[in-house]
């Protein structure tokens, strides 16, 4: 099995996280993250990439459609490439 990316991130009690990003995936211009925690890789949800003057950040996503569109993107994407 490949080791995906890992990034250490803040959450909003300031306490250091790892995800892996299991893939960025474009819609509409905007890049989405599917990420999985390191300490629970039984549990992954989706992000909002954002680029701003200081760095990346991630952002919740309050459409529901929205998360599906990228999970559905996703699931194309492993389809059509599945890993070895």
């Amino acid at each position: 099995m490949k080791e995906r990316d890992l990034i250490t991130v803040l959450d909003e009690y300031k306490q250091e996280k790892q995800l892996s990003v299991e893939a960025l995936i474009v819609i509409n211009s905007e890049t989405f993250a599917l990420l999985t925690p390191k300490e629970d890789i039984s549990v992954s949800f989706v992000m909002q990439v954002k680029d701003e003057l200081d760095g990346q950040y991630l952002y919740g996503i309050d459409d529901p459609a929205m998360t599906s569109m990228v999970i559905d993107a996703y699931e194309i994407a492993v389809d059509a490439n599945p890993a070895d």
